[in-house]
């Protein structure tokens, strides 16, 4: 058997990006109404009156922009266009600020809540069309949400974020994101996703309360997220930061460790630097625990202890990235070919060489989920878009 290098790792990846992500959302998922249509079920079957989720919307503007900046191919920078104009005609709350949750498929408001994981998403998309293009009207509106976050969602007193409220910013009853979550006032996932879109930011505007702003979040997964014996994340808290689940979620620990990895590195200070390169290790060895033999990760453990054993798309291409982390900024040498062994897993079992894209999950007896969509409000070329750019990018340095 022939050992793949970093050169073959990153040719693969580029041809999964342009041969076999993108060209789906470009030929499948363009909505002549505008935008880009909101679902494809798990059998790949377009429902054209699907609401437009504002989180698949943002993620396909940072996808593009990231594509483009990754291969300067013309076609991407013109659907990062396409969603960025969309998001800032349709998804945009001209009279309170932020960003609705979603939009009926002619675009109109349908759920105007205000999710500030949602809005940290299009600051996330925005920033980096910025980072593509030098955009003055992206960058203007990635500040004026950086500030809503930061008026509406911040906890002064106890630190953190709070999870959502009205569309007028007011107390909302249903904080959650999906029906699997708990619901709670703070969690680790909408914390994650703001630190993100924060990181990025900062490269394009780094101002001094958006970098204390960052470093305040950095202490948050540092001191109270990261349990102090396991080094797994905490997932959900009330206001004052008391802990409400005993879930384990692997993909979100791998992904967790090499975004604060990235967070520190961007802020350029050799202390913070330091600090989060052993607090990084230590959540990504963790992560390790949900790993299997074939190079995949499992979705996640529950509080009885019991498994969920799906290999979801979203979990294996983060953990890609977590283990070429270890491998290039960790010094973990063996990191390198867990990497490849689980894009070995990938090539076979998630993506869709048949339709395009990747499947959502492979269930533990092997077979392809197609109860969950194949592109959607979820469902989004993020993840796995983001592991190949991010990859090619941190083995080119």
């Amino acid at each position: 058997m022939m050992t793949m290098t970093e050169q073959d790792l990153k040719k693969e990846l580029l041809d999964n990006l342009n041969d076999c992500i993108l060209p789906y959302w470009m030929n499948k998922m363009v909505d002549p109404r505008g935008g880009f249509y909101g679902r494809r079920d798990g059998y790949d079957r377009l429902d054209a009156d699907a609401p437009k989720g504002a989180i698949l919307n943002a993620r396909l503007l940072w996808s593009f922009a990231s594509a483009y900046r990754t291969t300067g191919r013309r076609e991407y920078l013109d659907m990062a266009a396409r969603a960025k104009d969309y998001i800032i005609k349709h998804f945009y709350d001209r009279e309170h600020g932020g960003i609705y949750w979603s939009l009926n498929a002619d675009g109109t408001p349908l759920d105007t809540k205000k999710q500030f994981y949602a809005i940290g998403f299009v600051i996330y998309g925005l920033s980096e069309y910025v980072r593509a293009t030098g955009d003055k009207e992206a960058l203007d509106y990635a500040v004026k949400l950086f500030h809503d976050i930061e008026t509406h969602s911040r906890d002064r007193k106890r630190g953190g974020y709070i999870e959502a409220c009205t569309r007028e910013w007011g107390a909302i009853d249903d904080m959650r994101l999906s029906d699997k979550d708990e619901n709670m006032a703070k969690t680790m996932n909408t914390h994650l996703h703001i630190i993100e879109p924060y990181t990025n930011l900062y490269r394009v505007w780094p101002d001094a309360s958006l970098r204390e702003a960052i470093l305040s979040l950095l202490d948050i997964f540092f001191d109270i997220m990261e349990d102090r014996q396991s080094h797994h994340l905490g997932l959900f808290f009330d206001e004052d930061w008391k802990r409400h689940d005993k879930e384990t979620s692997y993909g979100h620990d791998i992904e967790a460790s090499w975004l604060l990895l990235e967070t520190a590195q961007v802020l350029g200070e050799p202390e913070v630097e330091a600090r989060a390169l052993a607090h990084t290790k230590a959540i990504a060895e963790a992560a390790l625990e949900g790993r299997c033999a074939d190079g995949s990760m499992v979705y996640e453990r529950h509080g009885s202890g019991v498994f969920d054993n799906d290999r979801h798309w979203w979990v294996q291409a983060e953990n890609m990235i977590g283990q070429i982390y270890l491998y290039r900024y960790h010094g973990v040498a063996d990191a390198f070919e867990r990497a490849v062994e689980t894009w070995s897993y990938i090539k076979e079992y998630i993506v869709d060489h048949e339709g395009g894209e990747w499947f959502w999950s492979r269930r533990p007896d092997g077979s392809v989920n197609r109860d969950d969509d194949k592109a959607g409000f979820w469902k989004c070329p993020y993840h796995n878009s983001r592991m190949c750019t991010e990859i090619i990018r941190a083995l080119s340095e």
